[in-house]
């Protein structure tokens, strides 16, 4: 036997620990490769795969099986019948009348519907941009005259229980003497008569002024805080609305006509009446004719300056004139509308032009000049009893951002000539201007302090102890004023009534520094 002389082979088998140690060395990495393994899996199951075919699910049909018996019969044919056309009878608008509101002449449902995208009325800022309640009559400026609410419950003073009595009494005698047609007629008030007793109202004004004592009037209502669809006048306001919007020329925006030679006065007021409706309403239609009656207004200005009586206008100005016209588009701005700033810058350059840079007088239609003052009887009255074009230079400087007296010292000079004009009633006549009045106590109640307080001593016992107590005529004003033979019982009441809501229609700007 040969032996070979290859070394033997030994083969070694390892241990259970050597196999042990040698797995537990390598385990780290098979943990993460299985980790990774997951990740990669869970990737893949969440692609939307089924997005890269582009194909539309299949639609499935339902049926629903039915025996024969139970299907519907088909219907008979019909037998071809003539035709005839049918006359339809001549139909109005239809409209939608507030069912807490008895409207004697319907009134349009979109005067006083409020658009669903705007804010509701309450507590807000005079000439705020946003917000409903601001009730305009003399109007504040951009927002920044204080909280205000409708009506006399927003503010803290109302003048004391007897101006309040007061107010009450005016606006009864105004609703009782609204013709049906809506409006307040100024010289024909007295077919309304005899709700107090059988005598007549006397003190008419002259026909062709109802557009502007109608805005007065309106507003008297509207700074109360009645509106179309609430408060005791509702139907008042309601009604007269609707007359005003309806003498708007479509084309021109002008309200009423020319028939007189102050017409835009009275465009002037029923701007500012049907702004203040707008803004509490937003009815869309009524927009369109605050929106086309402003643009009237800006179209009658003098370039560069304020306004006068003429449109086209023939380049002169007057400062009575421009304060009705600051104010109306004072109103529509804060309604929202579209308003060129360009006319207050204007309307500011006049009242400096017109101001005596030493007394602080305001003139009428030129420095130092005086306002007219003509009778009844076209008599010129000689002399000037009131400030009243002061006033209104007050008044339009202060809404037009001249609010404080530090800043602009020539305030104060308008003021000190008010202290000397105060309100004191004449039964004569001519010094119991109501027109001054009116917009000195809106002028000295923002300016505050010892003027309004000086102001309001006067004015309280010269409108209280001059308002008719009885007959007819309770709760309204003779119109014995500078303009009374013009606006009528309708214009003297609406005006005092109007003053005697300054308590409450404003919070105080440049008073309140």
């Amino acid at each position: 036997m040969t032996t070979s002389s290859l070394p033997r082979t030994y083969t070694h088998e390892a241990t259970f620990q050597e196999t042990l140690y040698a797995w537990m060395e390598s385990a780290p990495w098979l943990a993460i490769s299985f980790a990774a393994h997951v990740l990669v899996f869970f990737v893949l199951t969440a692609f939307p795969w089924d997005s890269l075919t582009k194909e539309e699910p299949p639609i499935i049909v339902a049926h629903t099986l039915m025996p024969d018996d139970l299907l519907p019969e088909e219907p008979p044919e019909e037998p071809d019948l003539p035709v005839e056309p049918i006359e339809l009878p001549d139909m109005d608008e239809p409209v939608l009348i507030d069912s807490d509101v008895l409207v004697e002449d319907s009134v349009d449902e979109d005067v006083w519907t409020v658009d669903p995208g705007s804010d509701s009325i309450g507590a807000d800022s005079a000439f705020l941009d946003e917000g409903l309640n601001d009730v305009i009559g003399i109007t504040g400026g951009g927002g920044k005259f204080g909280t205000r609410t409708l009506g006399r419950g927003g503010m803290k003073g109302t003048g004391g229980r007897q101006m309040e009595e007061s107010l009450d009494h005016a606006l009864s005698w105004l609703a009782n003497h609204q013709s049906p047609d809506g409006s307040w007629d100024a010289d024909g008030f007295a077919s309304q008569c005899g709700h107090l007793g059988s005598d007549l109202c006397d003190g008419p004004g002259r026909a062709g002024q109802d557009v502007g004592v109608t805005g007065l009037a309106l507003l008297a209502f509207l700074g109360e805080g009645d509106t179309p669809s609430e408060g005791k006048y509702r139907e008042n306001v309601a009604k007269g609305i609707r007359w005003l919007r309806d003498q708007q020329d479509p084309d021109s925006g002008l309200l009423g006509d020319k028939a007189t030679h102050e017409f835009l006065y009275g465009h002037a007021i029923g701007t500012l009446a049907l702004c203040e409706a707008y803004y509490a309403t937003k009815s869309p239609l009524l927009k369109q004719t605050c929106q086309t009656a402003a643009y009237y207004i800006q179209r009658a200005r003098n370039p560069y300056s304020a306004w006068r009586y003429d449109v086209p206008p023939m380049g002169m100005n007057d400062t009575s004139v421009t304060g009705w016209m600051v104010f109306a588009l004072k109103a529509a701005e804060d309604a929202g509308l579209a308003v060129d700033e360009g006319a207050f810058e204007g309307a500011l350059s006049w009242i400096d032009e017109a101001t005596d840079a030493a007394s602080g007088r305001v003139g009428y239609d030129e420095t130092g000049s005086l306002s007219s003052r003509i009778t009844g009887v076209n008599d010129h009255y000689p002399a000037e009893k009131g400030e009243a074009m002061t006033a209104v230079g007050l008044l339009a400087r202060i809404f037009m951002g001249q609010d404080d007296p530090a800043e602009y010292p020539v305030l104060e000079r308008h003021a000190t000539l008010l202290e000397r004009k105060l309100p004191a009633w004449d039964a004569d006549g001519f010094g119991s201007d109501m027109y001054y009045w009116y917009y000195g106590t809106y002028a000295m109640y923002q300016l505050g302090g010892r003027h309004w307080k000086t102001w309001e001593a006067s004015l309280k016992p010269a409108i209280l102890d001059s308002q008719r107590a009885s007959g007819d005529a309770k709760g309204s004003w003779d119109p014995i004023g500078p303009w009374g033979f013009s606006g009528g019982r309708v214009y003297s009441t609406a005006l005092m009534a109007l003053t005697e809501e300054v308590y409450f229609r404003y919070g105080r700007l440049a008073g309140a520094r």
